[in-house]
């Protein structure tokens, strides 16, 4: 199933005070992951239960359905969605569901259940008038990512699309091929010229995202000039950052991208993937992060909120650094629940 799809599917998603409530479509969609998807090897036990929730996706199931199941991991995969299916309805919304599991909830669940949720939540943030940098920008949240830094820029695309494409092409070098124009690969850099071409795409998400946010100009006799890129992704990816935090906390900030932290009253981070995490936390300690590893930093960040009265009291006022950060393999797994977790909110009144 493309994104294109499930973006359309989750514009039907009946909107509860705000909040997305799972409607028919967003469970079918999950019916249609490979995991619950009918296979040739599926019984007639499976191709019936399959058949019957495609066609009512909230009816109720009894315990002789599921162990009619021939296959163990078949009746597994049908039980984790029936429960997430009770989750979601017992929580209401989904994101009143995703704040339960983000924040310390005693539930198993499969990535991709948590993905199609954020998926959900963060194409409503940017449906209206958002532009087509945000939109792609927005696809962070949900689907990883493969990194390439060529001649100074730095361009993510869909490790998915990345991946496939590295199997199917012959040659195929994700640096070198990672932008059409050499007559080789066939990714697509997203800008203004191209918009068309992505708002009618099939899946979108195959284009490449240029997070490049500073271009800097020689003008001679040693003198450089630096402005920030017009269609900057990092500028792109802070706008979809601030809606997600007020989304989900009411809370009104103020992110925007940096070349460097350079702060000696540094009081919080957050690091906005794994890696960029564990390099944050070393520079806060002082302790010199391995070279190689620096180079992995792809962006930085500060977020400043509104209001300071909605941060803790020992830190209000100060900013919040962020980080993001690619892995040694030149992924990028953005984890956006780290926002909601993380920032030093007030404590309720």
């Amino acid at each position: 199933m493309n994104d294109r799809h499930s973006i359309q599917a989750h514009e039907q998603l009946v909107v509860q005070d705000g909040w997305l409530r799972a409607d028919d479509a967003f469970l079918r969609d999950l019916l249609a992951l490979p995991e619950l998807a009918v296979v040739a090897e599926s019984c007639a036990a499976e191709r019936r239960l399959h058949d019957r929730l495609v066609d009512d996706p909230t009816r109720a199931v009894a315990a002789s359905e599921l162990a009619a199941l021939v296959d163990d991991d078949a009746r597994e995969n049908y039980a984790t969605f029936l429960a997430f299916r009770a989750a979601l309805e017992q929580a209401g919304t989904i994101e009143a569901h995703y704040l339960a599991l983000v924040r310390g909830a005693r539930v198993a669940l499969p990535p991709i259940f948590l993905d199609r949720m954020v998926a959900a939540v963060s194409a409503r943030l940017v449906d209206g008038n958002a532009d087509v940098i945000e939109q792609r920008a927005a696809q962070l949240l949900h689907r990883a990512q493969r990194v390439a830094i060529v001649e100074g820029r730095v361009l993510c695309a869909d490790r998915e699309h990345a991946d496939r494409l590295g199997e199917t092409e012959r040659g195929f070098d994700l640096v070198r091929d990672f932008v059409r124009g050499d007559g080789g690969a066939s990714l697509p850099v997203l800008s203004a010229a191209n918009a068309g071409e992505f708002a009618s795409a099939a899946d979108p998400s195959g284009f490449v995202l240029d997070l490049t946010h500073e271009i800097a100009s020689d003008l001679g006799h040693g003198l450089t000039f630096t402005m920030a890129r017009a269609g900057s992704g990092l500028a792109a990816l802070a706008r979809v950052l601030e809606r997600w935090v007020f989304h989900f906390l009411a809370v009104r900030t103020t992110i925007r991208p940096l070349a460097r932290i350079d702060d000696p009253a540094w009081r919080w981070h957050i690091g906005l993937d794994a890696e960029a995490t564990a390099l944050l936390n070393a520079l806060y300690r002082g302790e010199p992060p391995e070279p190689a590893r620096l180079e992995r930093l792809i962006g930085l960040f500060r977020l400043d909120f509104a209001d300071p009265l909605e941060m803790r009291a020992d830190v209000a006022g100060k900013p919040v650094y962020l980080g993001l950060a690619m892995a040694a393999d030149r992924s990028l797994r953005l984890k956006p629940q780290n926002l909601l977790v993380s920032l030093p909110l007030a404590a309720p009144a």
